[in-house]
């Protein structure tokens, strides 16, 4: 299905608990290094379940997402990434989200919720855009697709470490982007 389609109702997801389908769901952040390149990531166990409501809007998320699985392809980025200089794993071992308020209309939505990481909670919007939704082929029920998109300040979160750059400037980024692709399966 084309993101341009509007999605009807029969191509909503139906109403009831659906449960993130962690091999086909993704949690990928970017950030800026030395002010020149982006550094890529993920976070590599997730879980989460959508309460999808008759009318979308009154549909509720939650995902926690485990701190201690971020890969960046970097081993020792990975430990300082773990360390209190950033997430702090040993004592914030999650991340969460929570749904607050879901606007929009066919296939692009907006969602408002409660981002966590260190014990602080701030508000954050995401861009949705909903793919469609379909039968699994190899029989294990109703499928459908999401990608979200944000962008926070890491510093609003307490992530606030920063090293000298040897030329100056900076050398991690304050603004990260934050990409998710989500499949969801209806329990």
């Amino acid at each position: 299905m084309s993101t341009a389609q509007s999605v009807n109702a029969a191509q909503r997801p139906h109403a009831g608990t659906w449960s993130l389908d962690p091999g086909h769901t993704s949690a990928t952040f970017s950030a800026r290094h030395l002010g020149l390149s982006k550094v890529r990531g993920r976070f590599e166990t997730l879980e989460g379940t959508v309460h999808v409501a008759e009318d979308p809007a009154d549909s509720q998320v939650h995902v926690t997402i485990d701190a201690a699985s971020i890969n960046t392809n970097e081993p020792n980025r990975d430990g300082h990434m773990r360390s209190p200089d950033f997430l702090d794993v040993e004592n914030h071992p999650t991340l969460e989200f929570r749904s607050t308020d879901i606007q929009g209309n066919g296939d692009e939505w907006t969602m408002t919720g409660d981002l966590t990481i260190r014990d602080v909670t701030r508000p954050v919007t995401l861009d949705v855009t909903y793919h469609g939704v379909t039968d699994n082929p190899f029989g294990s029920g109703r499928r459908a697709a999401f990608e979200a998109s944000t962008e926070i300040d890491r510093f609003d979160f307490g992530l606030t470490w920063q090293g000298p750059a040897e030329l100056g400037g900076i050398l991690v980024g304050r603004k990260v982007t934050i990409e998710i692709d989500v499949t969801m399966v209806s329990e």
